[in-house]
C-alpha cells in the first residue's frame, strides 16, 4: 500500500550535497564511516519518522510520499527546498571581547548558541570575529538516496518508533521498553539503562518525553501519556537484611542463655558463701 500523509515509515537514507558530493547525514554506519563523519553517540539505524510529522524537510517528505515498503527514490532538493538560500544579514561580527565575557574562547569552525540559533565562527582578525548563523547546508543542493525500510502498522510499533527518534541513545535497548494502554492513556516505562543516561540533563530527558508525547496524541488516538519511573529494591539488599535479622535472633537467644546460666552460677556461689559461714 502507497505511504500517504500521517503514515509511520522506518527510511534508510544517505544525503550528499550535490555540488560538492560531501556526504553529511546517514543511517548507514559504513558509509557514515567511509565519509568520515561517524559519530559514536549516534544510532546507526533505519530512521522512524512520521511522513509530514516535521521530522524531516518538506521536499523530501513529499518525495517519499507515494512509495512502498522496500522500494527506494533518488530526491533532489533546491536550496529553496532545503535549508533555504543563504542570508548575507545572518552574517555577523562580535569582539573576541563579546565572547570572553561568555567565558568562551572563539576559533574557527566552533559553533554556539545564541538566542535559540546557532553559530558558526568563520574568522578572527584583529580582535574581530566573524560568525555565520546560515545554516551551514543553506544555498546548496541537496541528494537524498532514500529506502522505504519498513512502514508500520500497530500501536505499540509506532510508540516504540517514537522513542528511538527522539531518545537517540547508543545503549538504548527498545525491546526493553515497556508500553501498556487505558482507555485513552499511554503508559511508557524506558530501558532502565536511560535511568543511568550522563550525556543528557534532566531538562533534556523532559523535552524529549514532551516530544514523544507530543507526536503521541497528534498522531494517534490517545489523549494522556505518562512515563513511569520504577525503582525495585534489589534482591541481594534483600537477602541481607533477612541474613542480619537470623543473626540478631541467634544472639538475641545466645543471650538469654548466657544470662540464665550467669544467674544459677550467681545462686550456687551465694549457697557456698553461707555454708563457709556457719
Amino acid at each position: 500500500m502507497a505511504i500517504e500523509n500521517g503514515d509511520f515509515v522506518k527510511i534508510e537514507f544517505t544525503g550528499k550535497v550535490v555540488e560538492t558530493g560531501e556526504i553529511f547525514d546517514t543511517t548507514s554506519e559504513e558509509v557514515a564511516k567511509e565519509s568520515d563523519i561517524f559519530d559514536e553517540r549516534k544510532q546507526y539505524i533505519p530512521l522512524p519518522i512520521i511522513i509530514g510529522g516535521g521530522h524531516l524537510l518538506d521536499g523530501l517528505d513529499n518525495g517519499i510520499i507515494g512509495l512502498n515498503e522496500g522500494e527506494s527514490k533518488i530526491v533532489t532538493l533546491s536550496p529553496e527546498e532545503g535549508y533555504g538560500v543563504r542570508n548575507k544579514e545572518l552574517l555577523q561580527i562580535f569582539t573576541l571581547k563579546d565572547f570572553k565575557k561568555q567565558g568562551m574562547n572563539p576559533y574557527p569552525g566552533m559553533q554556539f548558541q545564541l538566542d535559540g540559533h546557532t553559530g558558526r565562527v568563520l574568522t578572527i582578525n584583529g580582535g574581530r570575529v566573524r560568525v555565520d548563523f546560515n545554516h551551514p547546508l543553506a544555498g546548496k543542493t541537496l541528494e537524498f538516496s532514500v529506502v522505504v525500510n519498513k512502514v508500520l502498522d500497530n500501536d505499540e510499533d509506532k510508540i516504540k518508533s517514537l522513542v528511538q527518534l527522539h531518545y537517540s541513545y547508543p545503549n538504548l535497548d527498545i525491546e526493553k521498553t515497556k508500553l501498556s494502554f487505558e482507555d485513552k492513556t499511554v503508559f511508557i516505562e524506558l530501558d532502565e539503562i536511560t535511568k543511568f543516561d550522563q550525556q543528557r540533563t534532566y531538562m533534556d530527558v523532559t523535552l524529549i518525553r514532551f516530544r514523544i508525547a507530543k507526536d503521541i496524541y497528534e498522531n494517534l488516538d490517545y489523549d494522556s501519556v505518562k512515563f513511569v519511573d520504577t525503582f525495585d529494591k534489589p534482591a541481594d539488599e534483600e537477602d541481607s537484611a533477612t541474613v542480619v535479622d537470623t543473626d540478631l535472633d541467634g544472639l538475641s537467644d545466645e543471650l538469654n542463655d548466657s544470662s540464665k546460666d550467669e544467674k544459677v552460677s550467681d545462686e550456687k556461689l551465694e549457697e557456698a558463701i553461707e555454708d563457709s559461714e556457719e
